[in-house]
């Protein structure tokens, strides 16, 4: 890694590689920011969150572990491998508890992710809502869900999508206010009113 420098009080910003970088670089460069994922060869770097989205992420996560099946994990915020020029990183992932291989773990395998969830911030939003999904479709993740807020409230909504095999896109399965129920991927049932009382 290249590094310019023009003066002592100015920051130092890699240069990337002619070819982008790789998911080796993002697991391995010392001292990137939390949460820095790779879209494309390019490092992505998070900007502070609000309130809405880490009490969002605990509520469905709590939700989401109540029921897990004993052959899934539910995790935060880890990276998911999707190839060579793509490691991004969900707000949440249901994967399989096999590739959970002990505390050490530090990114999934896109083949080991059942369901990957964004919670939508306005830094973010095009990337949630737009590059990661399709990415995480065409990459073969069965279950999609994305959450933003409801007008200019502080209760979630979540939109609740499923991969279709043939077009390798999701189709929306439902929108879901007060209550997120289904079955699949497995029994879900969380009350998204908690989030007033959290």
């Amino acid at each position: 890694m290249r590094e310019t420098r023009t003066d002592e009080s100015v920051p130092h910003w890699p240069v990337p590689p002619q070819d982008g970088y790789t998911v080796d670089d993002l697991l391995t460069l010392p001292d990137l920011p939390r949460h820095t994922e790779l879209i494309d060869g390019s490092l992505v770097f998070a900007s502070p969150q609000r309130c809405f989205h880490f009490i969002v992420i605990d509520l469905l996560v709590a939700g989401l572990r109540r029921t897990v099946p004993p052959e899934l994990r539910v995790c935060r915020e880890m990276t998911v491998v999707i190839d060579k020029r793509n490691g991004p990183e969900p707000d949440i992932s249901v994967v399989r508890a096999e590739s959970v291989t002990g505390p050490d773990t530090t990114h999934f395998l896109v083949a080991d992710v059942v369901l990957a969830v964004e919670v939508v911030s306005p830094d973010s939003e095009a990337r949630d809502k737009d590059t990661k999904p399709h990415k995480y479709a065409r990459a073969g993740i069965p279950h999609f869900w994305l959450v933003d807020r409801s007008g200019e409230g502080s209760r979630p909504v979540v939109r609740v999508y499923e991969l279709d095999a043939e077009t390798s896109a999701y189709t929306l399965k439902g929108i879901h206010h007060d209550v997120l129920k289904m079955s699949s991927p497995f029994h879900i049932d969380i009350d998204l009113t908690e989030i007033d009382h959290l």
